[in-house]
């Protein structure tokens, strides 16, 4: 079992220099009950910034349905993007199933996944 590509957000094609500090920034993120942050995990789908109002939006999944930690993750990696990006920021849950192959590439060994 491989890694997927982290999908491409649409904030690397708009405003690529927010790239590295957003994610060096989710990276500090960490679900507690799984001691991998946001980023290892592929947690977050998509980064925006809304060109009508200059606010962005954030897609984060979870790695279960009914994930004890979600508002919390969702609330931290919200208030980390808005940090770095510096202006109203929303997060939405979105509906993708998380898969173990969204982990980055090594993460999931100690799994036993890769």
């Amino acid at each position: 079992m491989s890694s997927k590509p982290r999908p491409k957000w649409q904030i690397e094609t708009t405003h690529p220099e927010y790239f590295q500090p957003l994610d060096s920034a989710f990276r500090q993120v960490v679900d507690p009950e799984i001691g991998l942050n946001i980023m290892e995990l592929g947690l977050v789908r998509d980064v925006r910034i809304n060109a009508e109002d200059d606010s962005a939006h954030v897609v984060m999944i979870m790695t279960t349905p009914f994930c004890p930690y979600a508002p919390a993750l969702l609330e931290a990696a919200r208030a980390k993007a808005e940090q770095v990006l510096e202006r109203p920021t929303t997060v939405e849950m979105g509906m993708e199933y998380w898969d173990p192959t969204y982990m980055e590439e090594g993460v999931g060994a100690d799994w036993g996944l890769f």
